[in-house]
């Protein structure tokens, strides 16, 4: 297992009632400004039967609108974090901030003009953005506070992904219905400028986790060969396929399954990211209050909760116990997303953190790209009930996997 150095960071200072605020600030900038990411990421796929229309594509073409920002993640989240450990995290995040803003007017001119491509080139624009601030994010915050709270602060932090979802999948509608479909983009980038603002204003003095010495590659090899690195890697790839699997495919199934409207199915849907919100948030204190600050109790016992509950789906005929599934599967898988940032931070030195949990994202965004992919394939050819049985051996596998999950 790789150790942590001894070099001092923000985290070993006394706390003052000014780095309280900068803290908070801190926390409110990088979480408005993944919220905002998170909600330009997933806005289009509420209005797709629009943008099909207006664009006249397929629907295939139509959802890379989505995947492609997952696509870009996967390429480019490790480039992203070797250069964050090595130079200005304010510049970078004020470069990822401006590029997120650029790529919401620029996909509304595009979107407006009818033209896709450069539509779908300014949405790679926007998953670099969100790479920066969600790498950085993870590695700042936790570093802002002492040990003892970073699993905790980490925790809300990632929260705001499933929160800038919930917003893409409630507002975008509302937004298309009074200006038009392609104003969900410069909105929700507008969103990214306040958490800017906050971030700017507490990194005045310092910006924390940035204090260590740029790793060299000697570093950086016995990062990307620690079994250790890879044993969470992947236990956040399962995580994150789960995740997407169920938020993608589970609107389809209750329609299909159970003859609802897709406004119902919409709402019971949305049940997934918010119960989400609150296990990620939770996540910390669940890890440091229940199991006294130890980490993998909680991924395996996350895991072996969803396993039966995925299962269940495959099985379920009363809509209430699918809700009920929603829940358990919603909160158990996330309480392993919004722990596990802080958990392979706490694995490595403070010279390549921010590397580490670049690859934990795009490791875990592989998984969240080629789930939906695999499990339309199975739906397809089986049906709904096989791909919840194979979702179900894949919280299994996670299970086995934590327990061999080192300790930090």
């Amino acid at each position: 297992m790789l150790q942590e150095s001894s070099t001092e960071t923000v985290s070993d200072r006394p706390t003052t009632r000014g780095s309280r605020r900068e803290t908070l600030g801190l926390l409110v900038g990088f979480f408005l400004l993944s919220t905002a990411a998170a909600a330009y990421e997933i806005g289009p796929a509420s209005v797709l039967p629009l943008i099909q229309e207006s664009l006249a594509l397929e629907a295939s073409t139509a959802g890379w609108l989505v995947s492609i920002m997952y696509a870009t993640a996967v390429v480019t989240s490790i480039p992203a974090g070797i250069i964050l450990d090595r130079y200005s995290v304010r510049w970078l995040v004020s470069f990822g901030s401006v590029a997120l803003v650029v790529a919401g007017v620029w996909g509304w001119f595009a979107a407006t003009a009818g033209a896709y491509l450069w539509l779908l080139v300014s949405r790679v624009l926007g998953g670099i953005a969100y790479v920066i601030f969600w790498n950085a994010g993870a590695n700042v915050v936790g570093s802002a506070v002492t040990p003892r709270y970073r699993a905790t602060a980490v925790g809300v932090f990632t929260a705001s992904a499933p929160v800038g979802f919930a917003l893409g999948q409630f507002g975008s509608p509302l937004i298309a219905t009074v200006a038009g479909w392609p104003a969900i983009l410069p909105l929700y980038a507008g969103i990214g400028v306040v958490g800017f603002t906050s971030f700017l204003l507490a990194t005045r003095r310092h910006v924390p986790g940035i204090d260590t010495t740029p790793p060299d590659w000697a570093a950086l090899r016995e990062l990307f060969t620690s079994q250790a690195v890879w044993v969470v890697c992947v236990l956040c790839f399962l995580a994150y396929s789960l995740y997407l699997f169920v938020n993608t495919w589970l609107p389809s199934y209750l329609v299909d399954g159970f003859g609802i409207s897709l406004a119902a199915s919409g709402l019971l849907t949305a049940l997934f990211p918010a119960i989400g919100a609150i296990g990620r948030t939770s996540s910390g204190l669940v890890s440091d209050r229940v199991f006294g600050g130890k980490r993998r109790p909680v991924v395996v016992s996350s895991f072996a909760i969803a396993t039966p509950a995925v299962v269940a789906f495959a099985f379920v005929s009363q809509l209430a116990f699918v809700g009920g599934a929603v829940v358990v599967v919603g909160f158990a898988i996330q309480l392993v997303t919004g722990l596990i940032f802080s958990y392979i931070a706490e694995l490595v030195p403070p010279s390549v953190r921010t590397t580490a949990i670049s690859l934990l994202t795009s490791v875990g965004l592989l998984g969240a790209f080629a789930a939906p992919i695999v499990a339309g394939a199975i739906i397809d050819r089986a049906g709904y009930a096989p791909a919840f049985l194979v979702a179900g051996g894949v919280a299994g596998i996670g299970v086995l996997l934590a327990l061999r999950a080192p300790e930090p």
